[in-house]
């Protein structure tokens, strides 16, 4: 699944899924653009590690949710490299509470990050992709989008929206030799699920088939399969990574 000479960009790498991706590619033979929107530090501890293990990579700070932004940023990561072949969108963050009490700002600031900055991305990176006639669009979704959770609204709105566009994308894109996919996670060992209280995470394992959370690895190892050669042929898909909690 080699994926030497492939021009990368993973959106939120700086940290979490994004980083796993981004190393897992990188070390695949991929020049990796990471993402980040408030840590820089972050995504530099990202580059180091990258480079530090062969790879290549860059940084490039920009707000998916910020058209101008995403599509400049694109632009120059085409420019310096001379193309771009497979985007990971990845960015996503969490406004969480009752339906009843959710502030309009916190629906909002979700599903512009998390859906429309998707959306914004990927326009970008197709312009670039359908000259190429070759590109790798890879959503990152969540069992919350098929399941549904209290409290999180916004967050599985966005979510579940993600494969209503990758399908539409999917389908727009194919003739250009273009892939469009998700791939869902379900718990992954991440900082934002080592916050949750013990009894939390005792709940959530109870209601897993392999009684126990992924990680970051089971990710990027999906990741790296639907950007590879191998993904040919996979288009309009989501692969869940769940230990079986949404089947």
């Amino acid at each position: 699944m080699s994926l030497e000479g492939k021009i990368a960009l993973v959106t939120g790498g700086s940290r979490g899924i994004g980083r796993a991706i981004a190393l897992r590619i990188a070390e695949q033979g991929a020049f990796v653009y990471i993402n980040y929107v408030s840590r820089p530090d972050a995504a530099l501890e990202v580059k180091e590690a990258i480079v530090a293990a062969g790879g290549k990579a860059e940084v490039i700070g920009f707000d998916v949710a910020n058209a101008d932004q995403a599509t400049e940023k694109i632009a120059s990561i085409v420019k310096e490299s001379g193309s771009l072949d497979i985007l990971i969108n990845n960015a996503g963050i969490t406004r969480d509470g009752l339906m009843a009490r959710m502030k309009e700002t916190d629906w909002d600031m979700v599903l512009d990050t998390n859906l429309k900055g998707a959306f914004l991305c990927s326009k970008a990176a197709a312009r670039f992709m359908m000259k190429k006639k070759w590109g790798r669009v890879i959503n990152i979704t969540s069992v919350v989008g098929f399941t549904g959770n209290a409290g999180q609204a916004n967050y599985a709105a966005a979510k579940a929206g993600l494969v209503g566009f990758s399908k539409s994308m999917a389908r727009e894109y194919a003739s250009r030799n273009i892939t469009v996919n998700c791939v869902a996670p379900g718990y992954i060992v991440t900082d934002m699920t080592e916050e949750l209280s013990e009894g939390v995470r005792e709940k959530i394992r109870s209601e897993i088939p392999m009684a126990s959370f992924g990680t970051t690895d089971d990710i990027s190892s999906a990741i790296l399969f639907l950007s590879s050669d191998g993904a040919r042929y996979i288009t309009g898909q989501t692969l869940h990574v769940n230990g079986g909690m949404h089947m």
